[in-house]
């Protein structure tokens, strides 16, 4: 009977147990995420795609073609990527016109000049990626067009031309046709970096690049779709955070308040000592009346820039009305304040501070009497989540 630890194994075979499945995991083909409608527009599109050339090549064959081919095998390759993924830099009308035609000819170079076809193959395949590469119009069935011309012994370069130049063509003008009438982009602009914007977008265009740079492999999308795809994933991530957070979680519970009769020298020193923008204005039973703000202050002292700052506020915290007192939070407050309830989404909050020119929104209880206040930090702060460190 085997000991413990036997039983469990030498150190050096743990690490090929907890492997295994993983590598077996990574063999298993992934779900392909469209439903019914996309794959058939796919289908549909491809057949419709190689009828099309099929027909037009089939009887523009003169004598001259005869004994050619009429459509290349490779074409079928072509057709996924036109009609299945659009938006694929390898689909595009240049990378499947230029790659299909170019490594054709590659192909027929490799036919005719290098004897052992073991040796031509291989040649035909790495020169026509290399090409294409250089090209920029890398094409995965180009790599075919070029094997296809070392096996079939084809050493006429005018093969390149008919059938797989006017094949290409046409395929590439009936995707054209059949995406725009399907609403699929093609061909699809690919953006480049100096097309972005400024600020935070250009920021965020630059980390991209970065990413994109380190990654260093050839991605089957273009860059500018990415881009798209993580914006469209940032939004949605963006509303699943807001969706069940309400006022109530994230709302600032240490209320600093003033009421219509404090002077406007104690809401001022309140503002600096606290550190805030803003203080709720509460009357006797604790409702929101009104709010003073910075601004209310800056227009009250009718200060338009930073030049004589100090004076004018001195001079507005300083000066007497008529019945010598001096004046209060209510000459300058703002009276019509929005509000929000304790159980309110805050994604609703979200329109005021982004397009209302809100900073700050009291929150009231069932009462009616104030219970906290949402500013843009804590916006900020319940939309924040520490990014996962990538390896």
């Amino acid at each position: 009977m085997p000991s413990p630890a036997e039983s469990a194994g030498s150190p050096a075979d743990s690490p090929r147990v907890s492997v295994l499945p993983s590598w077996l995991q990574a063999l298993r083909p992934a779900r392909t995420r469209v439903n019914a409608r996309e794959r058939w527009r796919i289908v549909v599109g491809a057949f419709l795609g190689i009828l099309l050339t099929g027909v037009l090549c089939h009887f523009a064959g003169g004598p001259s073609t005869a004994g050619l081919p009429w459509l290349v095998a490779p074409l079928g390759a072509s057709a996924v990527l036109v009609f299945g993924v659009p938006s694929s830099p390898l689909a595009q009308p240049w990378s499947v016109v230029g790659g299909n035609t170019l490594s054709a000819l590659v192909g027929i170079v490799c036919a005719r000049w290098i004897g052992p076809p073991e040796l031509a193959a291989a040649a035909a395949v790495g020169g026509a990626i290399a090409l294409m590469l250089a090209l920029r119009c890398l094409h995965p069935p180009g790599g075919a067009s070029a094997l296809m011309m070392v096996l079939g012994g084809i050493t006429d370069p005018l093969f390149a031309l008919y059938p797989v130049l006017l094949n290409s063509t046409l395929l590439a003008l009936a995707g054209l046709a059949y995406n725009h009438a399907t609403r699929r982009v093609y061909p699809h602009r690919q953006q480049s970096f100096r097309e972005s914007g400024y600020g935070a977008a250009r920021t965020a265009d630059a980390d991209l690049d970065a990413v994109l740079a380190r990654y260093n492999q050839v991605l089957d999308i273009s860059r500018d779709e990415l881009q798209a795809l993580l914006e469209q994933v940032k939004w949605q991530s963006y509303q699943r955070k807001l969706a069940g957070v309400r006022c109530a979680d994230v709302m600032s519970r240490e209320l600093v308040t003033v009421t219509h009769s404090t002077s406007l020298e104690q809401a001022w020193a309140l503002l600096r000592e606290r550190r805030i923008k803003a203080l709720p204005v509460v009357d006797a039973d604790f409702r929101v009346v009104g709010i003073v703000t910075l601004a209310d202050f800056m227009r009250a002292a009718q200060v338009q820039g930073y030049e004589g700052l100090d004076g004018k506020l001195g001079g507005l915290l300083g000066t007497t009305g008529p019945s010598g007192k001096a004046p209060v939070v209510g000459q300058i407050m703002t009276r019509q304040v929005r509000v929000a309830g304790l159980q309110r989404y805050l994604v609703d909050l979200v329109p005021l501070f982004g397009g209302s020119g809100h900073h700050h929104i009291p929150i009231i209880g069932e009462d009616g009497r104030l219970a906290g206040i949402i500013t843009q930090s804590d916006m900020v702060a319940a939309l924040f989540e520490p990014p996962v460190q990538p390896h």
